[in-house]
């Protein structure tokens, strides 16, 4: 099996490290979003992410990787079972949904070669429940097609994959963060989906000699020989993931007070947030930036590290001001620190 680039070993792209961080403490947040060019290390980052977390624990013989401290959530088949065994430690997944995938191979379907071998119906599952409690991720998801958007927003929104054809009934959970990626050259994204993404980054090719350097470096180190990168980069590795799991433990604990909330709700007036999800996921974003750098308490630079992933795709269109959306809240945030100085 061939070893991921390590997370600790990815050069730049600090905002799209910290998104990814943010969801893996506090899946709540949502998905994340990464528009920017190609070649960049989109899939790297989410495919590192997912080697570094610590493997979870699943329902034995499961084929939707069930939690076994959730029951309410269990699999029917989960469900069913009388006598309850140990549970098994399996890595954290990650699925790709190709654009040219089907509604059967998505959400799964009757399988026929054991309808055909043996009469008996029986469920083959699809992409969703492969991805249950890991990363579904979607590359070029802004060309993805109207159907496939359509179902992914349904069970994003429940966490369940509902399937009912050929005479099959079957209800399982899918709950997974999903990334999507692509090119905003290449069209836009629906606002529907666009709105089930928590978190929005942008990413560029460095145009930093050195680092360009160094991003080449490492790359070549690694494709030569993976192993011994990877033996390099664990004690990075597994510091990190211990700050990961204790940020876990510690989130619970987190508050934001008023003037953090308060901060947050005349940043997204200022800037002209759509609804009232810029700020449950700013908030959201920042009680798991604290707890990863240690905090029991929200502070204001927990909020302005995450505003602008928080909230840029939930920007309404002005068009007396043709300034980017990131750039419109730098400045507003530039401008409430004025204000309270």
């Amino acid at each position: 099996m061939a070893e991921a680039f390590p997370f600790s070993a990815i050069v730049g792209q600090d905002e799209l490290k910290l998104a990814l961080l943010a969801v893996a403490i506090d899946p709540r947040i949502g998905g994340v979003l990464v528009f920017g060019d190609r070649g960049t290390g989109k899939s790297t980052a989410v495919r590192a992410l997912a080697a570094l977390l610590p493997p979870m624990r699943v329902m034995p013989d499961c084929r939707y990787g069930c939690d076994p401290d959730e029951a309410t959530a269990w699999c029917s088949e989960c469900s069913q079972r009388a006598a309850r065994r140990p549970a098994r430690l399996v890595p954290v997944p990650v699925v790709d949904l190709p654009l040219g995938a089907t509604e059967d191979r998505v959400l799964g379907a009757l399988d026929l070669e054991q309808a055909l071998s043996s009469g008996v119906r029986a469920f083959e599952p699809g992409l969703l429940a492969r991805a249950n409690r890991g990363f579904l991720y979607v590359d070029e998801v802004n060309l993805l097609e109207d159907h496939l958007v359509d179902l992914l927003i349904d069970v994003a929104a429940s966490g369940v994959n509902l399937v009912e054809r050929e005479g099959l009934s079957v209800r399982h959970p899918a709950r997974f963060v999903l990334v999507g990626s692509g090119n905003p050259e290449e069209g836009d994204l629906r606002p529907q989906l666009l709105d089930r993404f928590g978190l929005s980054v942008e990413i560029h090719t460095p145009t930093d000699l050195e680092q360009r350097i160094e991003i080449v470096r490492r790359r070549d180190a690694f494709e030569r020989d993976e192993a011994s990168f990877v033996a390099a980069w664990k004690r990075q590795e597994m510091q990190l993931r211990r700050r990961i799991v204790a940020a876990r433990a510690l989130l619970p604990r987190v508050v934001i007070g008023d003037e953090a909330l308060k901060w947050a709700a005349r940043l997204c007036m200022e800037v002209g947030t759509d609804g009232l999800r810029g700020e449950l996921t700013l908030a959201r974003a920042a009680r798991a930036l604290a707890a990863m750098r240690g905090r029991l308490q929200v502070q204001h630079q927990d909020l302005a590290d995450m505003a602008p992933a928080a909230l840029r795709h939930r920007l309404r269109r002005d068009p007396m001001d043709e300034t980017g959306s990131s750039a419109r809240i730098e400045r507003a945030m530039r401008q409430q620190q004025a204000a309270s100085a």
